[in-house]
């Protein structure tokens, strides 16, 4: 028999084979994240601007904008527009500092800022759109606004009421009652509200923040923020946190200090809120357990050390995990692959966690810091403490200070971004201006698992919206079901990430009642809906299925 007929029978027993294990261990969400390493793709070698500021749209939109004061980029805005002179610009500037970029066309357009947005903070309100805080000099105290829209007629606008307070390097978070909090900046100890109202006296002094400064470092700039099921905010700076009644500006609890160094800029960690399991309790008044995990970060003294004395310490090499819902919490310990120091953190549609970015040495600054992490690594939650890290294949691009990082409804991982330098430096060595934007692909998109990937068809609920605890459905269409291997429904928010702080990032694992098949390949899930505000604030999500650890594309959903 010659070769070529020989390879003709066994190419398809080999398939076969590896159909039949992919389906042996589909029941493991872990088997898909330690099988391949994933991927890396370039996008675009140049966006024109360097993505330090990164937000997700209900419209498979991503708005990225830098800072005003960089100098020019290398994008003009459209039909001859420029920035005029004011206490920034020496010279007039008709380049841009923002884009609009689409995903499904993988191209961009520039848009206007007028004041300058950099450190700044931002979250998306229950309508869709992008409400923007701050920044430094004369936009520190701005409130700005982008609504998405289908045509290239939409920019970004700034709107008349100010911020109470300045807020260079804050937070914000979105509440229960559609309002968004802004907390903290540099040398600002205090929060508001947005949207302002006719009422005065909209800033609360928050003692926590004063504690928290260290005197030469601060390291409690950009706060972590995380609402909790209970409606009450979690907030962590420096090695702290407490949990706050905004309601009554009231501090509730204190946590135990979480040990071995600052986490927050400059001593730059990160943090997520671990996914909300909706689907475990039996009484849909029961409020979900609620665990915080951070990650990286550096020695206090740091940042010093590098910014004067060009010494750079090595990072953080550690995690806790805090269930913050528990009587009497406790920090429980980890250790990362690698030191970490400027990693973002992001929630997969699996429940599973990335790390990504950053440097093994040194803060974040000006150039304050070396050595690149180029892995990306997989923590797995639910593992064996042995067994939760998982390093991936890596980019080839230094994602240090100024990088950022999204989920995408795909599935990929957006990733742009990193400028050490106060200006736009496209010759440094070795840590140039980076204007690029690539994605990370998961090993769940290995072309291996597509016979596990359902592909939604619609929403089928009450109003065209997702309601509190009511029963909505999901039809799908899916080569290989099988019901031992496991089926979610998973509802994430799109976050607002600069600065390694992902705001407002939420994942929620939702009530499943069955799954009915219609067709040959046609099924259809019903789901309960989120437990209340408090768990799901009112706003868009990206809705994903989830068979035997793979993914779905994700559909919007409105949940109000």
């Amino acid at each position: 028999m010659a070769i070529k007929d020989l390879t003709f029978l066994i190419f398809p027993l080999i398939l076969s084979l590896l159909m039949l294990c992919s389906q042996h261990f589909a029941h493991s969400a872990s088997f898909f994240s330690t099988t391949t390493g994933g991927r890396w793709a370039i996008l675009q070698e140049s966006i024109g601007i360097s993505a330090m500021h990164i937000q997700v749209l209900k419209n498979n939109k991503v708005i990225i904008f830098d800072r005003t004061d960089f100098g020019f980029s290398n994008l003009s805005l459209p039909n001859g527009i420029c920035r005029c002179n004011n206490e920034t610009i020496r010279h007039k500037d008709c380049t841009a500092h923002s884009v609009l970029y689409d995903i499904a066309s993988n191209s961009n357009r520039p848009l206007t800022i007028l004041t300058n947005t950099w450190c700044s903070s931002g979250a998306v309100d229950p309508n869709g759109t992008f409400i923007q805080f701050g920044g430094d000099k004369e936009g520190e105290r701005v409130i700005r606004a982008f609504t998405p829209c289908d045509d290239d007629s939409c920019d970004w606008v700034e709107l008349s009421r100010p911020l109470f307070s300045r807020r260079w390097y804050a937070s914000s978070q979105i509440l229960p009652d559609g309002r968004i909090i802004v907390v903290g900046g540099r040398r600002v100890f205090t929060y508001e509200f947005y949207p302002k109202t006719s009422q005065t006296g909209d800033n609360f002094f928050l003692r926590f923040l004063v504690k928290t400064r260290d005197p030469q470092e601060e390291n409690n700039l950009y706060p972590f923020l995380h609402l909790l099921p209970d409606g009450n905010l979690f907030i962590f700076a420096n090695n702290r946190s407490i949990l706050l009644d905004y309601t009554r500006n009231k501090v509730i609890k204190e946590y135990p200090v979480l040990p071995y160094g600052a986490r927050n800029f400059p001593c730059t960690g990160s943090s997520i809120l671990l996914p909300l399991q909706l689907n475990r309790g039996t009484d849909a008044a029961e409020l979900p357990e609620a665990e915080v995990m951070i990650c990286g970060g550096s020695k206090h003294g740091s940042y010093v050390k590098a910014y004067t004395d060009q010494v750079f310490e090595e990072a953080s090499r550690t995690c806790g995990r805090l269930r913050v819902t528990d009587p009497k919490p406790s920090w429980s310990m980890e250790l990362m692959p690698t030191p970490r120091v400027m990693n973002d953190m992001l929630l997969l549609p699996t429940g599973a966690v990335i790390l990504i970015n950053g440097a093994t040495n040194g803060s974040a600054g000006w150039n304050d810091a070396v050595n690149p992490v180029f892995h990306p690594v997989l923590y797995l939650p639910e593992e064996h403490p042995a067994q939760r890290f998982v390093v991936m294949n890596p980019s080839d691009i230094p994602r240090m200070y100024h990088s950022t990082a999204a989920l995408l409804p795909d599935g990929r991982i957006l990733v742009g971004g990193s400028n050490p330098h106060p200006t736009y430096n496209f010759t440094a060595y070795p840590y140039r201006t980076e204007l690029s934007l690539e994605a990370f692909y998961p090993p769940y998109l290995d072309p291996l698992y597509a016979h596990l990937k359902p592909t939604i068809l619609g929403v089928k609920s009450t109003g065209g919206t997702v309601s509190y605890k009511e029963m909505f459905s999901v039809t799908f269409v899916l080569t290989f079901y099988r019901s031992d291997l496991g089926m979610s429904v998973v509802m994430m928010t799109p976050s607002f990430n600069t600065h390694s702080v992902s705001m407002n990032q939420r994942m929620l694992v939702l009530k499943l009642v069955n799954v009915e098949r219609l067709l040959a390949y046609g099924y259809k899930v019903n789901v309960i809906g989120p437990t209340n505000v408090n768990v799901a604030p009112p706003g868009y999500y990206m809705l994903f299925l989830v068979n035997a650890g793979i993914p779905s594309h994700a559909v919007w959903v409105r949940v109000r």
